[in-house]
């Protein structure tokens, strides 16, 4: 008889009378013939998949819509000058179009009404803040509630503040804006090498567990003795609360080994503010670190902000922004378009493709880890100059476990941008068939990249 491996295979032995057991990493063995599930059942009976990941990756100011919109719709779309830098990768990306943001009489809140609209599918009414949940956290709640980490928040150019992940109420989930910062998070006190052959519960974290499940009754009776306007208030803080616990549940189990997960370097404090040098090397120190978080399934939610709606990125040695530079310079009538204020456009692309190649370089059975995730990038404009947030510009990449299909562009025909929302909470797997507000409520999916 053969020897019979599975996921949960450990090598066992004796030292010293007592016994011990050393974990193994992920196998191709423990794959099926794709590497896309467990090939040994679980103890339900059924196969574990490979776990699939969502995220977004924001940035400010949007494009020229005539140098980055393909002209043919469909697979095998046309890649214009400002587009061009994703060619290696397009086989992966989809690209949407003519997907338009009613208000309903709201104002267009230069710079803030886009991104919300995007991310929950209704008009923002006040600055700041988000008017409704964004999806990345509706699909937190079904897919990020075994890992550390809910959700990962990272901004390159150095606000916390820069988010578009909350639920609602005004209240954002702050962002992480220094790379060493994010490691400590991640990799420092509580992190457990998946790999390793030892396996010590926090004392810390115990007791921590303990506190929350002594206090269950007593949350229970609070919830009896108040009204119903407090109980919805209450709902939403232990929300937050049972996600606490079941993170805290993770970090007392031995967690599963994974071949793709190795621990990286530490990294040391650098410069953190809105110089596009800067922001460039701090986001590919984030991404790093990001990427080695889900290989290491810390989270399988994250949400990365390159720069700001009104971009306050730079140059070193420059007081002129990106934001200014958008609508005070020149347009230049042989190039046809802003040459300065299009050189961060070209920079952000170009760290839109490094993102993506990270996420493809890790491979995960016969797929790589961006086949394994579903990741939204979207702007706030379609052009900065006037504001416009009809037509914002739109990229998906990954195929969330081959969920999706990929190389598309879609022509949205106007129709509302919550369609773009609504496929990709479906994809996720999130049981909804209507989403959005108002002219925004649309039971109209994206059938054409639904695999």
């Amino acid at each position: 008889m053969g020897y019979e491996i599975s996921r949960r295979t450990a090598l066992r032995g004796v030292v010293n009378g007592a016994a011990v057991a050393v974990g193994v990493p992920l196998l191709d063995a423990f794959l099926d013939g794709n590497g896309e599930a467990m090939a040994a059942p679980t103890a339900t009976g059924g196969v574990a998949a490979v776990p699939v990941r969502f995220g977004t990756w924001f940035w400010g100011l949007g494009v020229n819509p005539n140098r980055w919109f393909p002209s043919k719709v469909g697979p095998g779309y046309d890649l214009k000058p400002e587009l061009a830098p994703i060619k290696d990768y397009q086989n992966k990306i989809n690209v949407y179009g003519n997907f338009n943001v009613p208000l309903d009489g709201a104002p267009n809140l230069p710079h803030a009404s886009g991104g919300p609209a995007i991310r929950t599918g209704r008009a923002l009414t006040a600055e700041r803040g988000l008017p409704g949940e964004s999806f990345d956290v509706t699909i937190g709640d079904l897919i990020g509630t075994r890992t550390r980490f809910r959700s990962l928040e990272m901004s390159s150019s150095g606000d916390p503040r820069n988010s578009l992940s909350g639920r609602g109420g005004g209240n954002l989930n702050p962002s992480e804006v220094s790379a060493s910062a994010l490691y400590t998070r991640i990799f420092g006190t509580g992190f457990k090498d998946p790999n390793s052959a030892t396996f010590t519960p926090d004392p810390q974290v115990m007791a921590r567990r303990s506190v929350l499940s002594a206090v269950t009754e007593q949350r229970q009776s609070l919830e009896r003795a108040v009204g119903a306007a407090d109980r919805q208030k209450l709902d939403q803080y232990y929300t937050s609360v049972r996600q606490l616990e079941n993170q805290l549940d993770v970090q007392l189990t031995k967690p599963e080994p994974l071949q793709s997960c190795v621990v990286p370097r530490s990294v040391a404090d650098l410069p953190v503010n809105a110089e596009i040098e800067h922001v460039i090397l701090n986001h590919q120190l984030m991404t790093q670190l990001l990427v080695m978080a889900l290989a290491c399934d810390q989270t399988r939610i994250f949400n990365m902000m390159f720069n700001n709606g009104a971009s306050s990125l730079t140059r070193i040695g420059s007081t002129i922004t990106h934001h200014q530079l958008t609508h005070e310079e020149v347009l230049d009538n042989r190039l046809g378009y802003q040459p300065n204020a299009t050189y961060f456009l070209t920079k952000i692309m170009e760290a839109w493709v490094g993102f993506v190649a990270a996420l493809d370089g890790i491979k995960e059975g016969s797929r790589t880890l961006l086949d394994n995730t579903l990741v939204l990038a979207h702007s706030e404009t379609e052009f900065a100059k006037f504001h416009t947030i009809d037509n914002i510009p739109i990229m998906t990449a990954g195929s969330a476990g081959g969920r999706m299909k990929t190389g598309i562009y879609v022509d949205g025909a106007g129709t509302p941008v919550s369609r773009v929302g609504l496929t990709l909470q479906q994809v996720m797997g999130v049981s909804l068939d209507r989403w959005g507000s108002k002219s925004m409520e649309t039971s109209k999916s994206i059938g054409e990249v639904v695999a």
